[in-house]
């Protein structure tokens, strides 16, 4: 038996906090989509200028290794810009694309958070989820997780970052990040981490139960 859990939502809504308790309550694989993005980005930030041309971003894709996804700077908001970038090119996320329908496809049940699981990579899914928060509320929760990571950033800057990296990821032609029509949305802006995953869990354990 296959279950697919898609969890979709912009930066900093709280999608993967979210995935991996689903992950760890329903004892499934889980897989954090934008840590491919964050390490194609990395390499192209190490590259050259011309990373972003198509087939250079291409080939940088198709060096990434498992190893890649493990490095500790991949949070930090170059890389986090660079992914963006490296986002919205379509031969990217080609190759990117196998990697996720493969790791959603395999027995038992997977979990896999992003910006285009529910729509692209995993429209089959037995439950979509569309987790968001207001800019503002978002933007908070950035600033104090890279303050506490100990990196010197203004709220503006965090603030300015989120607005765009919206822009970018709702306006890009390939795999737009939009709800799709059979998720369900969960806003996180005035819940805890603690309910937001029990709303989750409860509207995941209602779908599994009418299978």
């Amino acid at each position: 038996m296959k279950f697919i859990v898609a969890i979709d939502g912009p930066a900093a809504a709280g999608k993967g906090t979210i995935a991996k308790a689903v992950a760890k309550y329903f004892k499934f694989p889980h897989l954090d989509t934008g840590l491919l993005y964050r390490g194609v980005g990395k390499k192209a930030l190490a590259y050259s200028r011309t990373s972003y041309y198509p087939e250079i971003a291409k080939q940088l894709a198709l060096d990434l290794k498992p190893v890649d996804l493990e490095a500790n700077d991949l949070r930090t908001p170059e890389v986090a810009k660079a992914a963006s970038k490296i986002a919205v090119i379509p031969e990217v996320r080609e190759v990117l694309l196998d990697f996720q329908r493969n790791f959603a496809n395999q027995e038992g049940g997977a979990v896999l958070d992003g910006r285009d699981i529910g729509t692209v990579i995993c429209p089959y899914a037995h439950v979509k989820l569309f987790i968001t928060a207001s800019a503002e509320i978002r933007a908070i929760r950035r600033y104090e997780e890279l303050k506490n990571n100990g990196l010197e950033i203004s709220f503006e800057n965090v603030m300015r970052d989120v607005v765009s990296r919206d822009k970018r990821d709702q306006e890009r032609n390939a795999s737009p990040l939009i709800i799709a029509d059979d998720a369900y949305e969960i806003d996180t802006s005035s819940l805890s981490a603690n309910d937001a995953v029990g709303v989750a869990i409860d509207h995941i354990n209602e779908k599994f139960k009418n299978l």
